[in-house]
């Protein structure tokens, strides 16, 4: 049985599903949690194939990362996101810039909008959480003019951030029959899920560079306290199951931790997927 299939598919367990992820990307406070991952999605960005006036759809799009530094460009931007507050964070960012950019909230397996209607479909570390897979890779596809391009950023699950999501989940388990989010992150995956809707499909490994000026310990902290899936494993737990995961997060930074001088930094692997419709 493959992963896809055994996603929840009756409505009352997609609502419920998608209620607690709803609830997940809005706790925390994604928008400053960004910040710290701003040059790693301006090095993406910068591979982007963006003109003046290129119809560019960012989809999972945060509090903005890369919609805000694309419309700077001349881009025209739209971006969606299924986080209510992610999506208020980037409006109230662009209107400080003066930047026309439309944010709506909105999920990747049923975008707004009308087929054919982007030249450039975008998901930076996005759509690959989303449940259904398949849905997404349609969607993707679907909004994008032919001879447009689309491009994702995916975790690999042997990357520090895929053993980061496995070190969480032991402790928290996923919610039941959803599909990994790091398939997204496996060459062969990609190529069954978007192979036969694109030409041109080409997949690339990159390192996302991670640097905080503070030690593990506190990264694992700032992590608990502003980035949503992390910060919702914590709630989850009591007292000892805290300690417990707090323990194991920290050992899994110190371990990947490139620094030695008091700190933190690494490189996680993704993939970057180009494919042209």
């Amino acid at each position: 049985m493959t992963a896809e299939a055994t996603a929840p598919v009756t409505p009352e367990e997609i609502k419920a599903l998608k209620t607690r992820l709803k609830a997940t990307w809005e706790a925390g406070d994604y928008g400053y949690f960004a910040r710290h991952l701003e040059p790693g999605a301006l090095e993406f960005l910068e591979r982007l194939p963006i003109e003046r006036g290129t119809r560019m759809l960012d989809v999972a799009c945060g509090a903005g990362q890369i919609s805000i530094p694309a419309a700077r460009t001349g881009a025209i931007v739209t971006g969606v996101d299924l986080a209510s507050n992610l999506v208020d964070q980037a409006r109230s960012r662009a209107r400080s810039e003066n930047l026309d950019i439309r944010f709506e909230e909105g999920d990747a397996e049923s975008l707004p909008y009308e087929d054919e209607t982007f030249d450039l479909v975008v998901s930076l570390i996005g759509a690959m959480f989303a449940p259904r897979p398949d849905r997404v890779a349609a969607e993707l596809v679907r909004v994008c003019r032919r001879g447009g391009t689309i491009v994702m950023a995916n975790w690999t699950p042997e990357s520090f951030v895929g053993q980061m999501f496995k070190t969480v989940g032991k402790h928290v388990p996923p919610p039941p029959g959803m599909a990994s989010p790091l398939l997204w992150g496996n060459e062969d995956t990609v190529k069954e899920r978007l192979g036969s809707q694109v030409s041109q499909l080409r997949i690339t490994r990159r390192r996302y560079p991670f640097n905080y000026p503070f030690p593990p310990a506190e990264v694992v902290e700032h992590f608990r306290q502003y980035y949503g899936p992390v910060n919702r494993a914590f709630a989850s737990l009591d007292e000892q199951g805290q300690d417990n995961l707090r323990t194991d997060l920290e050992a899994l930074w110190e371990h990947h931790n490139e620094s030695t001088d008091g700190t933190t930094s690494c490189r996680p692997e993704y993939i970057e997927v180009h494919g042209v419709r």
